[in-house]
């Protein structure tokens, strides 16, 4: 498969295969054809006496002051290295890739007035593995992503870093090896180049890759806790959730079918005096399943992004460029914060599982030890999920609520959507040290069910962790352990597909 940028639909799986080499990526003679005349319109535009925002014009409050053709060329250097004021820690190389791969698609589009040798060389950068770094702090997210996208672009310039075997590298030095001259830009590409969302887009992409897995594992982690537990699969019949089909309800239910499918130990206990279970266990698929909205409703807009024209103005012909707001990340920035919110209740709801398994209850030691006293057994990961869910709970705030004007009044309402995608991003990682966790309670609880065996698709992931982490019997240092299983969810290794 060869994707054609600008012309062919970006999606979550196809922006990853060609961030990870599964598909080759090119521009097509039609997107050749849409730069080239997007780039003609702009020369005729930038030669005449009429004002052209972003074109023959100064930016954000200096809008209404015209440039001279002659000095267009310093004003488009002037406004990277401006713009290029980000602090804090650099965002992984992946979401840098991401950032080029989407800005490349959008301006081959053919509505930026962007030259063809300025594409060329960002995929040039991509082909040579060529990434530039860029700092996470600095976004408000309004005029697109205008200082991390600067630092992005700096390289082309010949300023700037790129990454290069998990070192920071002078862009300078770089493109000399490789033979690549600094690029000069003309009218409007410097525009072109520092408007967009493509810092909170790839946030997002990354996000919703990681997320999708961790909802499928959440369904996973609390199916071997009812197995621990031996807790009802009444909840999750399809006749129930039939009168409330919520999507991800359904979905979620009918996945839990398939965890329990032919489990003896499930079996074992049909005709027992229980009536009903807590709503950690018996409402899984209302909860993972509003999740999984969530999520759902995050890939629908970002796919919607990830095949947009962000930058300002947006070049219509040689006699329009309109200058509105496409840059502005609040499409995103709120999508990501209800997210986070969905992210962050996995989690809650796993940390609850976790407190059952260790209360004594349905034929299990306290503490999942029957050497309680000298041993204190379980007991302590519990508090690790308990403080993980509360700074969880703390990054929930959503930044797409507040604004800071910036830029003189000018951007007087901004979305913070980059702070939105780096905290779902964090809040993520934390999900993986919290389910984590919960595996490894679950897994010790089963051994208490034995000699009774659950479902194969259980019995695997079963295994897997006792490849692991020994069944605990007395009391050892659990931080290998704890630190193994968070290696486990990290490298997606756990059998969470089911047939339904």
């Amino acid at each position: 498969m060869t994707f054609k940028y600008g012309v062919d639909r970006l999606d979550l799986d196809t922006v990853n295969g060609i961030a990870d080499g599964r598909i080759k990526a090119e521009l097509s003679q039609e997107a050749l054809d849409k730069i080239n005349q997007s780039r003609r319109n702009v020369e005729v535009m930038a030669s005449s006496n009429e004002a052209v925002y972003g074109i023959n014009t100064g930016f954000g409050p200096l809008c209404d002051t015209q440039i001279s053709p002659e000095e267009t060329h310093l004003l488009q250097k002037n406004l990277l290295i401006t713009h290029a004021v980000g602090v804090g820690e650099p965002i992984a190389k992946d979401i840098s890739k991401l950032m080029l791969i989407t800005k490349v698609h959008a301006l081959s589009q053919g509505f930026s007035g962007i030259r063809l040798e300025v594409v060329e060389r960002m995929l040039t950068f991509i082909e040579l593995d060529l990434i530039p770094v860029v700092p996470e702090q600095g976004s408000v997210g309004a005029s697109g992503d205008l200082a991390p996208l600067s630092h992005l672009f700096l390289p082309l310039l010949g300023e700037g870093e790129f990454w290069q075997d998990g070192k920071v590298v002078a862009a300078s030095q770089l493109l000399q090896e490789h033979g690549l001259e600094p690029i000069e830009l003309h009218a409007k590409e410097g525009l072109a180049l520092i408007n967009g969302t493509q810092f909170i887009l790839s946030h997002a992409i990354t996000a919703l890759t990681k997320m999708g897995y961790l909802l499928n594992l959440a369904d996973l982690a609390g199916a071997m806790s009812i197995e621990g537990m031996q807790g009802s699969e009444s909840p999750f019949r399809d006749e129930l959730h039939q009168t409330r089909a919520f999507k991800g309800n359904l979905e979620v239910a009918a996945r839990m079918r398939g965890f329990f499918k032919d489990s003896q130990n499930m079996a074992d206990h049909e005709e027992c005096d229980r009536v009903q279970d807590p709503y950690s266990l018996r409402c899984i698929p209302q909860v993972h399943g509003a999740s999984r909205n969530a999520y759902y409703h995050l890939k629908e807009l970002s796919e919607i992004e990830m095949n947009s024209v962000t930058d300002n103005p947006i070049v219509i012909s040689s006699e329009e460029a309109i200058s509105g707001g496409s840059f502005h990340g609040q499409p995103l920035a709120m999508v990501l914060d209800y997210a986070s919110i969905a992210a962050a209740e996995l989690g809650n709801i796993s940390d609850r599982r976790c407190y059952l398994l260790l209360e004594g209850l349905h034929g299990l030691p306290r503490l999942l030890t029957t050497s309680g006293g000298l041993n204190s057994g379980m007991m302590i990961p519990q508090y690790a999920t308990a403080a993980l869910v509360t700074e969880n709970k703390s990054l929930c705030f959503p930044p797409s609520a507040d604004s800071v004007p910036t830029s003189m009044g000018q951007e007087d309402h901004v979305s913070m959507g980059s702070i939105s995608g780096r905290k779902l991003n964090q809040i993520l990682g934390n999900l993986d040290k919290i389910f984590a966790i919960e595996l490894m309670y679950a897994a010790q609880a089963i051994e208490f069910r034995r000699p009774n065996r659950c479902s194969d698709l259980i019995e695997e992931n079963f295994a897997l962790i006792r490849s692991k982490v020994a069944k605990l019997e007395e009391d050892r240092l659990l931080k290998p352990d704890i630190d193994a299983m968070i290696e486990l969810v990290k490298s997606q290794v756990f059998n969470v597909s089911v047939e339904h």
